[in-house]
């Protein structure tokens, strides 16, 4: 791939800073979005191969066992730690763009723009930091703990800690995600993965107001 190729990817991508946007010198929270964009590149990319790579070997497992009577003995315990690595990935991948299962029956009671609507809002990053740095602390000291002991996966004879050493990464993602959303460095409408959400809500209610001001104005 070409510089030019390569950087205009990079750009689309948001892999890389557009310095036409700014008037001046690039300000350091563009850097560091930057660096928040690359961290979920990456294990993006990562559970994405992990996903891929459990379904191709549990494939052709299934196919060995049921039409040739054999097996790998040791696919069924690199499934599971493909499962532990992309499950826990997902996790900080959902924080990103707030994709994680939310109710908003009593969020959209208050008036928009209002302080209980502001609270609101802060409050779930400030449970994701918390969740996240429960995942790093615990996790990473139960992986310490089993670096400190004797012993391998039975099949695969891997270490024992490698099982969990998503927990810890997922932890630091999400506690550094939370940390930028809470000191508004970056923009909830910054998304990476998704699109914006249609708040289907006030969608009716400017419909119902349009409807009442052309009636009116007939």
């Amino acid at each position: 791939m070409s510089d030019s190729k390569f950087r205009e990817w990079a750009l689309k991508n948001k892999l890389a800073i557009d310095k036409s946007e700014y008037s001046g010198k690039v300000p350091a929270k563009a850097y560091v979005v930057l660096v928040n964009h690359w961290f979920h590149k990456v294990i993006l990319t990562i559970s994405q191969i992990a996903l891929i790579v459990m379904l191709c070997i549990v494939f052709f497992n299934v196919v060995l066992r049921y039409c040739f009577n054999t097996g790998i003995g040791a696919v069924d315990e690199v499934a599971r730690l493909l499962v532990t690595c992309f499950t826990f990935l997902a996790c900080a991948i959902g924080v990103r763009d707030h994709m994680h299962i939310s109710v908003t029956m009593l969020y959209n009671r208050f008036p928009k723009g209002g302080k209980m609507r502001k609270f609101m809002d802060v409050l779930p990053d400030v449970s994701t930091l918390f969740c996240g740095a429960f995942f790093f602390y615990f996790g990473g000291s139960y992986m310490l703990r089993l670096m400190g002991l004797p012993g391998t996966l039975p099949m695969t004879g891997l270490p024992t800690w490698v099982q969990y050493i998503a927990v810890p990464v997922s932890g630091v993602i999400m506690v550094f995600d939370s940390i930028l959303f809470l000191f508004r460095v970056l923009n909830p409408d910054d998304l990476l993965y998704s699109e914006a959400e249609v708040d289907y809500e006030e969608m009716v209610k400017q419909q119902a107001a349009e409807a009442a001001k052309n009636g009116g104005n007939n």
